[in-house]
């Protein structure tokens, strides 16, 4: 019996995949920026010309990393207005930075991680199913 049944396998693992995508790098062939700006993606790879104009992960990056944020930032608030209780301003002046970084800084990689897993398992947007009754 022929083995080669089933799925066809990738060119590249999901962990290279995802190494791309924390080095912002095309999802395909891992060499060309994957962003022209912060946020901004390129209009293709430089390098093997993927074309990124499909290229879309809407909020997911965004609600990784508040879920993760927002977990640390309350967790160190909570320790501290226990343990010390100071005012309100200097809560302030503790979380608000803690806050904008823990979100600013790994939301560039995060988009690029989710743009390497679309394309590494080749997402489409989802499509009805016409059944006979």
């Amino acid at each position: 019996m022929n083995d080669t049944a089933g799925p066809p396998k990738s060119e590249t693992t999901v962990l290279q995949s995802a190494m791309r995508g924390l080095a912002c790098k095309c999802p395909r062939c891992g060499q060309g920026k994957l962003y022209a700006g912060f946020l901004t993606l390129a209009p293709s790879c430089d390098r093997c010309g993927l074309d990124y104009a499909l290229i879309h992960t809407g909020d997911g990056p965004a609600i990784f990393i508040i879920m993760l944020a927002g977990g640390i930032v309350v967790a160190c608030a909570l320790i501290v207005e226990v343990k010390y209780q100071p005012p309100y301003w200097l809560h302030a002046v503790l979380w608000l930075p803690l806050i904008l970084a823990t979100t600013l800084l790994p939301l560039r990689a995060m988009k690029s991680l989710l743009i390497a897993l679309q394309f590494h398992h080749k997402a489409a947007p989802g499509r009805l199913v016409d059944r006979a009754k």
